[in-house]
């Protein structure tokens, strides 16, 4: 495997991802990520991730707005308020266009059942949300965020040159999603150094954070395993 890892501006989130080992590896390097590399993944599966990934944005982008709620600062508001827009008003509509070539509607998306594997992801991202603090859906929400970064630069590197997945995986490599990625990597080092003093490893809550952000981590594996199955 290419090494394509950065911290993205986040010494926390990357000493999260180290400790998280071998299952932040069974993430970014799954089955069904090699499958839209090499483009030998059916496009049944990929129709069907693209539309449970629908309904997960839609829970994402209700947890990005809870963070303003959970939010301490104006930077902090603002960034969340700014990921609820991406999501809502630019992420959501490539779905719907990419489906919409496949004959599924936006209603048809909006009325998909939702995956036993998206239910627990997404519910326990809300939940970490509603009883923890602001870093706790740091630590959840940022698997996704960060992942998807590195995945997108890995395959942007050693991808088939015919892959049918190409426009997907320029959308995750390219500047602007890459430009996320560094500025939620910036608000979680400063929502840690707020929180959490200035050695955030060495406080109480630590060990927590990390249980989180690698439950997360597994969750967004099993969530790839749903979408290889390709049916709900």
């Amino acid at each position: 495997m290419i090494s394509t890892r950065t911290d993205f501006s986040s010494p926390v989130f990357a000493a999260w991802r180290d400790a998280a080992g071998d299952d932040w590896t069974a993430y970014i390097g799954h089955e069904f990520v090699r499958g839209i590399g090499d483009g030998s993944l059916p496009r049944a599966s990929f129709v069907h991730y693209l539309v449970q990934d629908y309904v997960f944005l839609r829970h994402f982008a209700r947890a990005w707005a809870l963070a303003v709620v959970k939010a301490n600062s104006r930077e902090e508001m603002r960034i969340a308020a700014l990921t609820v827009d991406a999501l809502v008003n630019h992420e959501l509509p490539l779905h719907v266009g990419i489906c919409a070539e496949e004959g599924i509607s936006e209603d048809a998306l909006f009325a998909a059942e939702e995956a036993p594997e998206n239910l627990a992801y997404t519910r326990f991202v809300l939940d970490a949300g509603h009883s923890g603090d602001f870093l706790d859906l740091m630590a959840v929400l940022s698997p996704c965020v960060m992942g998807y970064g590195e995945i997108g630069t890995r395959l942007a590197a050693t991808a088939a040159a015919d892959t049918p997945y190409r426009p997907w995986i320029d959308t995750y490599a390219g500047q602007r999603y890459q430009d996320v990625c560094h500025r939620v990597g910036r608000l979680i080092e400063r929502a840690a150094r707020d929180r959490l003093g200035s050695v955030p490893r060495e406080t109480a809550r630590w060990q927590h954070l990390g249980r989180q952000f690698r439950t997360a981590t597994r969750l967004e594996a099993a969530f790839w395993q749903m979408g290889l199955r390709g049916h709900a």
